[in-house]
């Protein structure tokens, strides 16, 4: 079984042979990336976006946890100390890793709405 994350563990979604895990709404990596495509924020200012745009609430261990993953796979990077707070912001690869993302989210959001018949109206 492959998680997407390459750990192999049952529960997580994800492309085959692809070690992203970009691929659940409410996953922090890709919650933390989708803030830092507005652009630089620290830690606190991350999980005030995130609680705005997605209803979240990352505990400080999820949050600081997924920013540490994401350093280390070079997605996002540490910008020098403001006022005693470390901001981060997306890297090259991170912008294009969020935005394969994207596409594949849309894709199941499109099948799904077409599926239930969104587009013509039936639901509302």
């Amino acid at each position: 079984y492959n998680d997407g994350m390459g750990t192999g563990k049952a529960g997580e979604a994800g492309k085959v042979g692809k070690a992203t895990g970009l691929r659940r709404a409410n996953d922090p990596t890709l919650l933390i990336l989708t803030s830092l495509a507005e652009g630089p924020k620290h830690g606190y200012a991350l999980a005030h976006d995130i609680g705005e745009f997605a209803g979240v609430q990352l505990s400080p261990g999820a949050l600081y946890g997924a920013i540490a993953r994401l350093e280390e796979r070079g997605l996002i990077e540490a910008l020098p100390e403001v006022e005693r707070r470390r901001p981060y912001r997306l890297t090259a690869a991170g912008c294009a890793e969020l935005a394969e993302a994207m596409r594949d989210m849309r894709r199941v959001v499109d099948a799904g709405t077409h599926r239930l018949g969104l587009m013509r109206g039936r639901l509302v």
